[in-house]
């Protein structure tokens, strides 16, 4: 992949202040987009900006916005704010997500909105206001970052795995509703990575994905010619421990 070959593109990166929307976020960067990320605490978004203006190229700019995809209000602030940095929008990737796992008796009724309504009415929210200004610009990607527990179900996930089943058929129904304007998207299911993510985050080996692994995913993605459209990507780890 050329360096360079996402030049003068905006970029919003959901949930962009760690993990592996961060790390998707330095690509971007890296590529020369102009990428606006989003996170819940100031502190953790300026460290985050600091960090991605370093590993910028080709003059791209960064610049973060606190904000809760489940606020629609916020969530329509944030793309006006990317108008106002960067003239409009390229691609968007929803990536902010929570995972709490828990039986769905021990689940309190709080808990379930607040998995459902963020990764799943979200990424809903982010693409309704992202797709007049997509069409705007001729076009674009939506890129949703889901997990393999969209398809194989656990015992404790029930919303989480509900949530990502959910984000899946909706990216599957948005891809053919958009696609002759010419916005492809794409969902990525990773398996294990490596992260801080959710209540039950452990340290994992070193045979776990990294974000970074997630990120070339992307990029690669963004980088396919215009007449091809890879809606779906699995990616899980190459050898992970026997059973």
């Amino acid at each position: 992949m050329a360096m360079g070959h996402l030049s003068g593109k905006a970029a919003i990166v959901t949930g962009g202040s760690r993990g592996i929307g961060l790390a998707i976020a330095r690509a971007l960067a890296g590529q020369g987009a102009h990428v606006a990320i989003t996170g819940r605490t100031e502190e953790r978004i300026n460290a985050a900006v600091k960090e991605l203006q370093a590993a910028a190229r080709d003059g791209a700019t960064v610049t973060g916005l606190c904000a809760d995809v489940r606020n629609y209000h916020d969530v329509d602030r944030l793309m006006n704010h990317l108008e106002e940095r960067f003239g409009g929008l390229d691609i968007l990737v929803n990536n902010a997500g929570i995972g709490l796992f828990r039986a769905a008796a021990d689940m309190t009724v709080e808990e379930w909105h607040s998995i459902i309504d963020t990764n799943l009415t979200g990424v809903f929210y982010c693409c309704h206001a992202a797709l007049p200004r997509l069409r705007a610009r001729g076009g674009g990607w939506i890129i949703n970052i889901s997990s393999l527990a969209g398809k194989n179900a656990f015992v404790g996930g029930s919303a989480y795995c509900a949530s990502k089943s959910g984000l899946n058929a909706f990216s599957e129904a948005l891809m053919q509703e958009v696609r002759y304007d010419g916005i492809r998207v794409a969902y990525v299911m990773p398996g294990s990575v490596q992260t801080e993510f959710g209540d039950r985050a452990a340290q994992k080996g070193d045979w776990a994905l990294t974000p970074e692994d997630v990120a070339q995913v992307v990029v690669d993605l963004l980088g396919h010619p215009a007449r091809s459209l890879p809606s779906r990507v699995e990616i899980r780890p190459a050898r992970p421990p026997r059973k």
